[in-house]
């Protein structure tokens, strides 16, 4: 005997660390194609910014919805041997409006609600993807452009298989998928008339597989001063789009110095200005630094009462006029003196864009960690001619537009609730996470970031535990808590939202999880927005 588990236990632990010390990093993303896009880029010995980008693209075919190269996003890169940086490459608006512009409102059907969006030519921002996926590959990637695509041309000419998610979510923007020829020649069903892909059917996108080889041969001036860029602004000019040549020639990614801060002994690194998710989930952390959070215990009134209230005065703190509204201590805990200057500067008076997301995860095993969120609004209804692209429809929200559809800024670069954010453990631990979700993005990330640090919960567990969320003073609750908890609510919010199960309302937080001393990887994908994780 060799121990308390004997020989049998000495080997197993070998094993494990010889594993261990093969595997070449973890994804978590919102579909299986996404993450097996980024593992087979890991495979091949890419970096975890090669794998991320390579997810990405899958993403447009396998999450078509949520992700498209005519939106934008996020990425927040952590360079092993290097200082975090935030590319931001989310639309912006154009330089100029039309008069007279393509745009009209639509019904999304969520069964028991509807919702009104808006879509057509005159909603359309300037796509920032393209730009983006090649920048971040210039700066951090170690494979070419032709490789990264790969996985998502097979997957565009060879199709990929609808699952419960995505036909759900075609359903719900049935009126924009199924509004013009060109979107139901992809998106229609070959056994339904009149509906659109199912559960089991299969999607293809030839001609955007065609489009992802002529930009890994071209290069992104394809999209933004050549034959995409001259389709898209043609369409904008006859069909009542703001977008100009101008608008697309002139589109710059932002490289970014990341919001950091300290939490519990953790460091913290998310979104920072002028994108606000990030800013306002340091903003709550701050004001529950030191109140012992963990010790009221997991789902008691108590724990879910602070939570609410600190869920509560964050979104006091993004109204300009109210900010001196914060609870109680709140001046004492802001981030730094100068929190409201910089939150008047930077975040207010910023058109903000805050709907349908997805997002990718992954960490390799130098290191390098990467959290990408991606969007493309629900989509305008306007796929550029010959390349199967669906661009966004940015300018259709309502929060960019408080005083009517016509009014916003020109030119600047839109703010977004989303927030990749990075925890580094005071040992080294390592843990990448980001949500979609619209304004629920910021309390997913909060909650399992709490879930980990106070109620030290594995990270499945940290990820899956029920969660709620505060707004318009409505307190929404997930299935999962004890019921006597949440009556003993009802006197401090007395209107509160039951939602039975997990529920796509609340985000979909994936997360991975690397420690360096150990060289162990581990990680959870959101069950509510049909999460993975996948090991290579």
């Amino acid at each position: 005997m060799t121990g308390p588990g004997g020989v049998f236990s000495t080997v197993t632990a070998r094993r494990s660390k010889r594993e261990a010390m093969e595997t070449k990093g973890i994804i978590a993303a919102g579909h299986p194609e996404t993450a097996a896009a980024a593992a087979a880029i890991l495979e091949e010995g890419g970096n975890a910014f090669d794998a991320a980008l390579a997810g990405m693209c899958a993403a447009c075919v396998a999450e078509p919805v949520l992700a498209s190269l005519g939106g934008g996003g996020f990425l927040l890169a952590s360079p092993g041997a290097g200082r975090p940086v935030l590319y931001d490459f989310f639309p912006q608006t154009p330089k100029a409006r039309k008069p007279e512009a393509e745009f009209f409102a639509i019904l999304a059907d969520f069964g028991p609600a509807q919702q009104e969006f808006h879509i057509g030519m005159g909603s359309m921002a300037t796509p920032g993807t393209v730009k983006g996926m090649f920048r971040v590959l210039d700066d951090l990637g170690s494979m070419p452009m032709a490789r990264i695509v790969e996985p998502a041309i097979a997957l565009a000419r060879g199709g990929v298989r609808i699952n419960a998610l995505q036909a759900y979510i075609l359903e719900v923007v049935a009126s924009i998928y199924g509004s013009n020829d060109a979107c139901r020649a992809i998106f229609s069903s070959p056994r339904r008339p009149g509906k659109l892909l199912g559960e089991g059917e299969t999607l293809s996108m030839v001609e955007f597989a065609d489009t992802l080889e002529a930009l890994a041969g071209e290069g992104p001036d394809l999209f933004y001063r050549g034959d995409i860029a001259r389709r898209l602004a043609e369409d904008c000019r006859d069909r009542g789009g703001h977008l100009t040549a101008a608008d697309l020639a002139g589109y710059a990614v932002e490289v970014r110095r990341p919001l950091e801060l300290a939490y519990a002994g953790r460091r913290l690194i998310t979104n920072p200005p002028p994108s606000t998710g990030g800013i306002l989930i340091a903003f709550a952390l701050s004001l529950l630094a030191g109140g012992g959070l963990g010790k009221l215990g997991f789902g008691t009134s108590a724990h879910l009462e602070r939570l609410a209230r600190t869920m509560e005065a964050t979104n006091r703190a993004r109204v300009e006029s109210r900010l001196h509204e914060a609870a109680g201590t709140a001046a004492e805990v802001l981030l730094d003196p100068g929190f409201l200057d910089h939150y008047r500067r930077h975040v207010l008076g910023r058109p903000m864009a805050s709907r349908g997301t997805t997002h990718i995860g992954v960490i390799d095993g130098a290191g390098n960690a990467a959290a990408l969120t991606l969007t493309n609004g629900e989509g305008a209804a306007y796929l550029v001619p010959g390349t199967g692209i669906m661009v966004n429809n940015m300018l259709g929200e309502e929060d960019i537009n408080p005083h009517g559809f016509d009014r916003w800024p020109e030119d600047l670069r839109m703010s977004s609730m989303m927030a990749p954010t990075l925890m580094v453990e005071p040992g080294g631990e390592m843990v990448a996470i980001g949500s979609g979700g619209s304004n629920r993005i910021r309390t997913a990330i909060l909650q399992v970031l709490l879930n980990l640090i106070d109620f030290a919960m594995p990270i499945a567990d940290a990820v899956a535990s029920p969660r709620i969320h505060f707004e318009d003073g409505r307190l929404s609750i997930e299935d999962g808590f004890e019921e006597a908890e949440v009556a003993a609510l009802g006197s401090a919010f007395p209107d509160i939202e039951r939602w039975g199960g997990r529920n796509f309302f609340f985000g979909g937080a994936h997360c991975v999880v690397y420690d360096p001393r150990r060289r162990r990887f581990s990680g959870a994908g959101d069950p509510r927005r049909g999460g993975v994780t996948r090991t290579v």
